[in-house]
């Protein structure tokens, strides 16, 4: 038989063909229109799960075969597929333009999406890019200075401090000012569990690098669809979901330092000796001032400085961040899938306090069919948090700063602390005492989809948040509960919520170049609260820390609430000739809160947009790219009170031994929901091909029938009674302008500016004045300003400190003469807690494989009351230590200053006036971030497609004239107080921090 060789290998050569080119290998570079190369782009090849992303400068390499069809995506880009072809050359260099009808963003709405260039609303929109790479365990710290119009402060420099948000100014006096959280649709708890009047972050357990998106609903027509808890804004936060292609492994670690942004300088032991001897003989009390120094050192010690203790430096520490993330994202046209875990360890500046946060999340979506798509979503937290007593506590380091400085911090052993001292020894926390809370939570979300037709679907969302919080407490016999031989309480809490969304979502083009999309549907939350605590005394042992071990149960208890809310909603958005945009909704509240028949309330909202470059007349202008003029009206709600204000409520006592009730509260059964109008004027712009984008914004909302804890007299039996009264309104004007200054192929440059300025005032008050120590809200005036006796320095002539009269003349003018008599000088509006104006500024520079992005934030306007400024900078009115600007004290005749002349026990100035009131406007440096990605033509060799170094910096500058501690630093313990706002009482300032890590992509 004679074989064909040449047939045979005929057929070899055309297999060895075809497998070759099987495995093809396509390679090139995917840019913009600009020819700026895209990093991140998707490349993939179509129904498989085959697929890459384009590296740092826009390079990709992927295998495909004849007749597959590779996907070339990125966000905000119209896609672009090309069938592979055996003339396919290898070499594909791709450019995606600009897709007009996204405007390059697609933007997050209430029960939906939409895109930017739709929107007629007033929506600030922060990617996962903005918030990635910083180094802190607090979602809402990542958003400042990025959104204009919103405020962002955190308490004080504790890891788990509270965060304050304000969108738009205050619209409210007693009720809750905190936004709504909306979490992949499920509104969140925000409710603050701590025992000890020291705020504990409720969004603190949430790890920032599984967040893909957030937006900030600050008008009331995009926060209306959420009626009765809208009128605070809407924070919408999207996490991260796997995208068809190939399996991604993301990997993000980073370790840092951190140290206080500032320290305050006090006085040496010298300078503190010679200060209260003088402050002595002043007031004939420098024997007894002797005998006082006696107590706490031998004599040689405290006249020769041999001990000079910087107190200070003992409560403010240097910290550390531990941050790392992983996560595994991928799918197919079927399944798409995101896996993450976390973990954070920060040690915090202030001696004592630590955070440890364990997170995981998982979220799945499945097409079942065409017509059906279902997906769940679940966050799992474990946060630990090592606490310290609130600001308003001896316990706490930084009233440490108030120790004589001659005395030592510890016995000669250099560990025991040391017992004589002027006030009590904070260390002694540190070994006999122990405060940790423990939080679980949990934030689920299931939805199925049903694409009924082409253009109507239904969905169903069912969520669920559970926020379990147990915080232990005990205090041995060395500490401050000597007294009792040691102290335990022990305080749980467990909050679940349970929410249910259905709703119909309709979208067509119902004739040329028009289209109309309808939602309407209902949700239902219900949420329910249990407290248990129990606290003990007289323990045997210091070892022995839980309250089972107490000899005696000194008391305990628990209780339960509930609260849920049954809505009804619908919008409409309706588009014509792609130029009009119109949109209007309503959403029906009930909430158990209120009154009977004040339950349910109406929230409208209306808004319309013009599109003026769609006109035939500017549609081909090269210089103008955009330019959308926006409108809207609006309601919104607040039901941030108590879950029974509306009734009066009676408790178990005990009377005589006896079981008995009494009266708890006095209700209103007319109670009904705050609601804020506002109305907004807007322009949206963008010239030279959207090189230049913006926006300027004009609002004005009003909020009526105010929630307000109204005083009462006391021999009523009460103290107050939540009613309706009065009405505050907020007006201003938002700046937001984005550019790409400079765009080549190895340099870009973009920057972000946002301002915005905000006028509040209290419009109506029918009760009068409200005075709430030194802050008052007047009609007229900016809620909770500052009400101060005016300080005027001291008397040149003795020392005195004086004081303005500022009382009324007949002709309405002000006595500016002054008095050293304290009660004889009037109060007088003085400044205000909340800035006039806040701003942004972000850039971001890419050069070749290195890249650096910072952002500055800064306001101005506000004022700051050291409430601890009586006993810091005190003229020596007792024997705290005192700040370094008593050396400027008055001390002869003819002296020229500030500060009185030191009096021992003199109360020289000592009172609550502006002398301890100052501006708090600063410019800070709120993070910045520096990274070098190693070439990816090195990095794949060992299966990496992406390495990135980087360092990272947060609170590194800040320029201001504030003297204090930090212009952002708040007292804790007046945190959760709507009307103390802007005190600063020994509280410590945030943390800067330098990070360096590491991102791998595989």
């Amino acid at each position: 038989m004679k074989t064909n060789y040449s047939g045979l290998l005929a057929f070899f050569l055309a297999l060895i063909t075809h497998v070759s080119f099987a495995q093809n290998t396509f390679s090139g570079v995917v840019s913009d229109s600009d020819g700026l190369p895209l990093p991140g782009a998707s490349v993939f090849v179509k129904g498989t799960t085959t697929g890459t992303q384009t590296d740092f400068d826009g390079n990709y390499s992927i295998t495909a075969a004849a007749g597959d069809i590779l996907v070339f995506s990125f966000v905000g880009m119209r896609t672009v597929e090309v069938n592979i072809t055996e003339q396919t050359p290898p070499e594909l260099n791709i450019t995606l333009n600009l897709d007009s009808q996204s405007l390059e963003e697609v933007v997050v709405v209430g029960y939906g999406t939409s895109t930017k260039r739709k929107v007629t609303d007033n929506i600030a929109s922060i990617s996962s890019e903005q918030i990635a790479e910083i180094p802190t365990p607090s979602v809402q710290s990542t958003l400042a200075g990025k959104a204009a119009g919103v405020q962002i402060n955190q308490v004080n420099g504790k890891a788990e401090s509270g965060i304050k948000i304000r969108v738009r100014g205050v619209a409210t006096i007693s009720s809750s000012q905190e936004p709504l959280y909306v979490i992949d649709g499920v509104p969140m708890i925000n409710n603050d569990e701590n025992i000890n009047d020291s705020p504990i972050n409720p969004l603190v357990g949430i790890n920032p690098q599984d967040i893909e998106s957030i937006q900030i609903l600050k008008d009331a027509s995009s926060a209306a669809i959420y009626g009765a808890r809208g009128t605070n804004g809407v924070v919408l936060i999207t996490t991260k979901k796997g995208k068809e292609g190939k399996t991604r492994v993301s990997i993000n670690s980073s370790y840092g330092f951190s140290r206080a942004t500032n320290k305050r300088e006090w006085l040496n032991t010298g300078e503190y000796v010679d200060l209260f001897l003088e402050a002595g003989r002043n007031s004939g009390e420098e024997a007894y001032v002797i005998d006082v120094f006696n107590i706490f050192a031998e004599e040689s010690v405290w006249r020769n400085g041999t001990v000079d203790t910087d107190w200070q430096d003992l409560a403010l520490v240097d910290g550390s961040v531990e941050d790392f993330s992983a996560n595994v994202s991928g799918g197919d046209e079927k399944t798409t899938f995101f896996i993450s875990t976390g973990y954070n360890k920060t040690d915090a500046i202030i001696r004592g306090n630590t955070l440890e946060r364990y997170s995981f999340r998982t979220n799945l979506d499945h097409n079942i069919s065409e017509k059906f798509r279902v997906g769940f979503g679940t966050g799992i937290s474990k946060t630990k948090v090592d606490r310290l007593s609130n600001d308003n506590a001896f316990a706490t380091p930084l009233q440490a700063i108030a120790q004589i400085p001659f005395t030592r911090p510890y016995e000669d052993d250099g560990i025991t602390p040391n017992a004589n001292t002027l006030y009590y020894n904070f260390l002694f926390q540190e070994f006999n005492a122990d405060h940790q809370s423990n939080i679980w939570r949990v934030l689920a979300n299931v939805y199925a989809q049903w694409n009924m037709t082409e253009f109507l679907n239904f969905r169903t969302e069912f969520g669920y948040d559970f926020n379990s919080q147990v915080e232990e407490r005990f205090f041995g016999s060395l500490t401050e509960s000597a007294s009792t031989n040691g102290f335990a309480d022990a305080n749980a809490v467990q909050n679940e919520k349970y929410v249910l969304n259905n709703y119909f979502t309709y979208n067509q083009d119902i004739a040329e170049d028009i289209n109309l999309e309808a939602i309407i549907g209902m949700s239902f939350e219900d949420d329910r609260r249990r407290l248990q605590f129990v606290e003990g005394q007289e323990f045997p042992s210091d070892d022995l820390q839980t309250v089972e071990s107490a000899s005696e149960i000194v008391g305990g208890g628990s209780s339960r609430t509930a609260f849920n809310f049954l809505s009804y909603f619908a919008r409409t958005n309706f588009s014509l000739w792609n130029k009009l945009l119109f949109k209007a909704s309503i959403r029906y509240d009930g909430s158990s809160r209120f009154g009977a028949d004040e339950r349910y309330g109406w929230f409208p909202a209306f808004s319309a947009g013009y599109i003026l470059t769609e006109e035939d007349f500017l549609k081909e202008n090269n210089t103008l790219s955009l330019l959308k003029l926006r409108a809207s009206w609006g309601v919104t709600g607040n039901a941030g009170i108590g879950n029974f204000a509306s009734r009066s409520l009676f408790g178990g006592a005990s009377y005589n031994n006896r079981s008995a009730l009494t009266p708890t509260q006095i209700g209103d059964p007319s109670l009904k929901w705050e609601t804020t109008t506002q109305w907004d004027i807007g322009l949206d712009f963008g010239f030279a091909r959207n090189r230049i984008t913006g926006e300027i914004d004009y609002y004005n909302k009003t909020t009526d029938d105010l929630l307000l804890d109204e005083p009462l007299p006391a021999t009523s039996g009460f103290l107050s009674i939540t009613r309706n009264v009065g009405e505050i309104r907020n007006s201003g004007v938002e700046f937001v302008l984005n550019t790409k200054n400079f765009i080549k192929d190895n340099f870009r440059w973009t920057s972000s500016f946002n301002i915005a300025f905000n006028n509040n005032e209290v419009t109506d008050l029918p009760g009068g004045d409200i005075v709430s120590g030194v802050n008052i809200v007047r009609e007229g005036e900016t809620i909770a300003d500052f009400y101060l006796v005016e300080f005027a320095g001291a008397d040149p002539d003795n020392g005195d400190a004086l004081f303005y009269l500022n009382t009324e003349l007949p002709d309405g003018s002000l006595d500016r003469s002054t008095t050293n008599d304290f009660n004889e000088a009037s109060r007088i509006i003085a400044g205000s807690a909340f800035p006039d104006i806040i701003a942004g500024f972000t850039n971001t520079l890419n050069f070749y494989n290195f890249d650096l992005g910072f952002t500055f934030q800064g306001q101005w306007g506000a004022s700051i009351f050291n409430s601890g400024g009586r006993f810091q900078s005190a003229s020596a009115d007792f024997f705290d230590n005192q700040s370094r600007d008593q050396l400027d004290r008055w001390q002869q005749p003819g002296d020229v200053t500030d500060v009185p002349q030191a009096r021992l026990f003199g109360a020289n100035g000592t009172q609550n006036s502006t002398r301890y009131l100052q501006k708090a406007d600063f410019i800070r440096l709120r993070n910045i971030s520096f990274g070098y990605t190693i070439p990816s033509n090195f990095t794949e060799q060992f299966g990496v497609s992406r390495l990135r170094l980087y360092f990272t910096g947060l609170n590194l500058l800040t320029f201001t004239d504030y003297n204090g501690w930090d212009p952002e630093a708040t007292a804790d313990f007046n945190a959760n107080n709507a009307l103390n706002v802007g005190r600063e009482f020994y509280s410590a300032p945030p943390a800067k921090t330098y990070s360096i890590g590491v991102n791998i992509d595989f």
